[in-house]
């Protein structure tokens, strides 16, 4: 399979630089994709920006970005005044200071990426930051210009490249305490301590990716391919009513594991 690569310019760390390229480490490109119809033509329908005031499309030319200063009032800034805000970090991964990588709790985490040599010059500069990271157990912390705005990126070795983790910001992480503030922080009942335990063990698996499955999106291709069939797919059962209280906890732990 082709390698999609989307990003290009060079890994910096001090005095050492080689090129280097980065591939999204996820794929969204199995999932069904639906386009929007015209139900009494069958067309396609098209999204477009329309002014808001005069309710007349707007020209691709004449879109602007503006940050609002008051009603009806904004700061228009261009694409190129955006993008020079960020320049050394547009095309260059300078790695300003490292952690340990347990250091980072996984809440901060947002997308991976793949990060490769680009080239055989940069082969062994490449491989001497990648084996320094992972004697030293330390992650390296950079800025990086990726989907039209700069974050702050996370480098971790894994095999024999380099994942590039996007960095949410401070304010995108909302305090834990303003939820689980109210939670009782006892401990529980031994009794029915033991009675989870044991109920854990008995569901536990080694991790596999084949855990981890959609089944909106089977139910969806098999009404699909009824569909191109000519046929029309049974209705689905109504959903089974769940009980919405436990009236004792140690009766539905025992259940639970004769069911089991």
């Amino acid at each position: 399979m082709a390698v999609r690569t989307f990003w290009k310019g060079y890994l910096k760390l001090s005095l050492v630089t080689c090129a280097v390229a980065i591939s999204p480490a996820t794929s969204q490109s199995e999932k069904l994709r639906f386009h929007t119809l015209n139900r009494k033509t069958g067309n396609r329908v098209q999204s477009r920006y329309v002014d808001a005031v005069t309710g007349k499309p707007v020209a691709e030319e004449d879109e602007v970005k503006g940050y609002p200063r008051g009603e009806d009032d904004y700061v228009l800034l261009e694409d190129e005044e955006i993008e020079a805000v960020a320049l050394d970090s547009t095309r260059t991964i300078d790695i300003e200071t490292f952690v340990p990588q347990d250091s980072i709790d996984w809440i901060w985490y947002d997308t991976p990426h793949y990060l490769v040599p680009d080239d055989e010059v940069g082969k062994e500069a490449f491989t001497v930051i990648r084996e320094a990271m992972r004697a030293s157990k330390v992650a390296g912390i950079a800025r990086l210009v990726l989907y039209r705005r700069e974050r702050a990126v996370m480098l971790v070795p894994r095999g024999k490249g380099i994942v590039v983790w996007t960095l949410r910001y401070g304010d995108e992480v909302r305090r834990e305490d303003d939820y689980f503030a109210d939670i009782p922080a006892e401990k529980p009942d031994p009794d029915a301590r033991k009675l989870i335990d044991k109920l854990i063990e008995t569901r536990s698996l080694d991790w596999s990716p084949s855990l981890i499955r959609d089944p909106v999106e089977d139910r969806l291709k098999e009404i699909i391919a009824a569909k191109k069939k000519g046929r029309k797919r049974a209705k689905p059962a109504p959903p089974e009513a769940t009980q919405g209280n436990v009236i004792n906890l140690m009766d539905a732990l025992r259940n639970s594991l004769k069911a089991k």
